[in-house]
């Protein structure tokens, strides 16, 4: 039995591939951005002296990482028809994203924010700096240098997992792959170019953040910390 690989049938799709690789990054990002900002409020909560705060944070945290990302797409999707809201694939695969990731970042900023030494939060308010000033630069901007390794790295899983949205029909590069293999009748070549165009995403992402860094961070910068 020989093996036949015909990539010139599947490449003839390249608009759509590019189109659902564009797709991906872009539902990457969005939910990136959201995910960090639904993180820290959550990383604040597991953290806060009220129990109650604390409590539904924790239970947040614990629900979604214990729980299949494919079983919490399907019930934000259904969940939102049953109530009657008729959303994009897009739109809710954004909003599962965010959901998932943020319960991951609460954990990764939650051991930023333990890392920052108490002695450099009353120094800062020695020097009389407002409060604002205090959480931004002195607590909040260190917390994510000190993290931003496995910030990366999760948002980099994320990007992998947003395969799973083409389960909802989110037209992303794995659901453009289904298509593909359902009309050329050539699953293997079409993985195998899917394969390839993840791992070159995942290197455009990652460079992506490292730029982002330099540009968030110029003390790591000064050091060479990056390279």
């Amino acid at each position: 039995m020989s093996l036949s690989l015909d990539f010139q049938t599947v490449l003839e799709y390249w608009p759509d591939l590019l189109s659902g690789a564009i797709l991906t990054m872009e539902i990457t990002v969005v939910a990136a951005i959201f995910g960090l900002i639904l993180g820290i409020f959550g990383a604040i909560g597991r953290r806060s002296k009220i129990r109650l705060v604390s409590t539904i944070s924790g239970i947040y945290v614990e629900v979604i990482r214990n729980t299949p990302f494919l079983i919490q797409i399907f019930l934000v999707y259904f969940g939102l028809a049953v109530l009657g809201l008729k959303l994009s694939a897009f739109t809710v695969a954004i909003g599962a994203l965010t959901i998932n990731t943020g319960a991951y970042t609460t954990e990764i900023m939650r051991a930023g924010f333990d890392a920052v030494p108490r002695a450099q939060i009353e120094s800062a308010e020695g020097l009389a700096l407002s409060p604002f000033q205090i959480y931004w630069h002195i607590v909040l901007l260190p917390a994510m240098e000190n993290v931003y390794p496995s910030l990366t790295s999760q948002f980099v899983l994320m990007m992998l997992a947003s395969s799973i949205c083409s389960q909802i029909s989110a037209e992303e590069l794995t659901g453009v792959a289904t298509y593909i293999q359902s009309t050329t009748f050539r699953a293997f070549a079409t993985y195998i170019v899917i394969a390839v165009i993840y791992v070159m995403l995942s290197f455009v992402l990652r460079a992506g953040f490292w730029g982002l860094g330099l540009f968030l961070f110029p003390r790591r910068r000064r050091l060479g910390a990056w390279l």
